[in-house]
């Protein structure tokens, strides 16, 4: 079921709009939580009680579109709306629900005020298309709809086409059994046949198969096997139905072959993307260190140019402290030049000492710098090995196919009574 919802306003134009006779039949379903019974009484209500607020859009307009060749009835309108109405967080809101049918098809409009009468504010509506595209998406895989093609959004595809950081974030991820599931839930959604199965399967990483006792299985590129009726949660009789015989697939084990020649020169494409990224490293962190070191060697320039100009300013004062004439003669009679001298000894030492103790600073800054630079540099490269290991265990695996054959494969969800409710609740935002 597609839905198409936005925030406005015009209570009149919308009542007038949804109340048109151009459809074949218009039935007021519901009109709930206002003082007025008919719609367009109802929407004014809405309008007068934003008055007294500062929101213009004071109601949200929501049509509810069901799949074409499908009969959809009032129940599961209803229960549509519902929890339309709880992900949106207009729960309680005053509502009204209109039924339009036209040219044999039928649909709903549902119109909710926005302003919380208690609080008198807008009730805030973040998110709206996604969360609608979440429902959606939920209704048509637990009813069993053939999905859209733009709808299906598992976020699992071939791992043949993956870049090196999606090979690497999947390969974090690991296998998650309810995204697995999901995947095929929504492979098997948007197809109708078997050709179609085998592509959508092929999108999303896996490949279609005839198993030994369980007629149809499905191969991810790990190598893993999956029952497809009990992962997708079909019954086997529909699978049947819609594939026929599976002995026109390939086996396990000619699945695994094809699995290995279409992943062997995806992992070389990786490998190289690899060798050309810690190509790059290389050349940018050999760059870092040749700018920290330009850096560094123009602070210590300019550290010793004011430690000269100082150290000369300062033996300018200290050399003026000695009078000359006459005056400098009584000084040396009375011993006060050698006072000076000694004095002037001193805090040129104490001056010595205080550069040296700047520039031993500058240099355990720089040396700080360095060793930071080179820690970083160090886990970069560790982190290109950990990626190379990993690659070089994929190009093992598939030079060795039956490891993956006789692999224990996943455990698939245990099944519960209920399970067939539960199972179509698997999606994630």
């Amino acid at each position: 079921m597609i839905f198409v919802g936005s925030q406005r306003s015009g209570a009149k134009d919308l009542a007038l709009h949804l109340m048109k006779e151009e459809n074949d039949h218009v039935t007021i379903h519901e009109v709930r939580g206002f003082a007025s019974e008919d719609l367009l009484s109802a929407l004014r209500e809405a309008e007068a009680l934003s008055k007294g607020t500062r929101c213009k859009q004071y109601l949200f307009s929501l049509s509810l579109n069901p799949p074409p060749n499908e009969t959809v009835d009032t129940q599961t309108f209803e229960a549509a709306i519902d929890r339309a109405e709880e992900k949106l967080g207009l729960t309680g809101q005053p509502r009204a629900i209109v039924f339009h049918e036209k040219e044999g098809r039928r649909h709903a409009h549902a119109v909710w005020s926005r302003i919380d009468a208690d609080e008198m504010r807008a009730v805030p509506l973040p998110f709206t298309h996604r969360k609608l595209l979440d429902l959606s998406r939920e209704l048509y895989l637990e009813h069993g709809w053939r999905m859209p093609d733009g709808l299906a959004k598992s976020g699992a595809r071939d791992p043949v086409n993956f870049s090196l950081a999606e090979w690497q974030q999947a390969k974090r991820a690991g296998s998650d059994p309810k995204k697995i599931k999901l995947a095929f839930m929504e492979a098997w959604a948007v197809s109708d046949s078997k050709a179609s199965l085998i592509q959508a399967l092929k999108e999303r990483g896996f490949i279609l198969a005839q198993g030994d006792r369980r007629g149809f299985v499905v191969i991810d590129r790990q190598g893993e096997i999956y029952a497809l009726a009990r992962w997708s949660g079909i019954k086997t009789k529909d699978v049947k139905a819609r594939l026929s015989d599976p002995k026109d697939l390939p086996t396990v084990e000619e699945a695994q072959a094809q699995n290995a020649r279409e992943m062997t020169p995806a992992l070389e494409r990786l490998r190289n993307e690899l060798d050309s990224k810690r190509a790059k490293a290389r050349e940018a962190a050999e760059q870092q260190r040749a700018a920290l070191v330009k850096r560094q060697r123009s602070e210590r320039h300019a550290l010793e140019t004011k430690q000269e100009a100082r150290q000369v300013k300062e033996t300018q004062e200290r050399q003026s402290r000695f009078r000359s004439g006459l005056s400098g003669l009584w000084d040396r009679l009375r011993g006060e030049h050698a006072k000076i001298r000694d004095r002037n000894a001193l805090e040129a030492y104490d001056s010595l000492l205080r550069d040296r103790r700047e520039k031993d600073a500058l240099i355990a800054t720089h040396l700080d710098q360095r060793g930071s630079l080179k820690l970083q540099q160090s886990k970069d490269a560790e982190r290109f090995e950990w990626i190379e290991r990993d690659l070089k265990q994929e190009e093992e695996r598939l030079r060795s196919p039956e490891r993956a054959v006789h692999g224990e494969p996943l455990t698939p969800p245990k099944r519960k009574r209920g399970d067939d409710e539960q199972d179509h609740d698997l999606h994630r935002t």
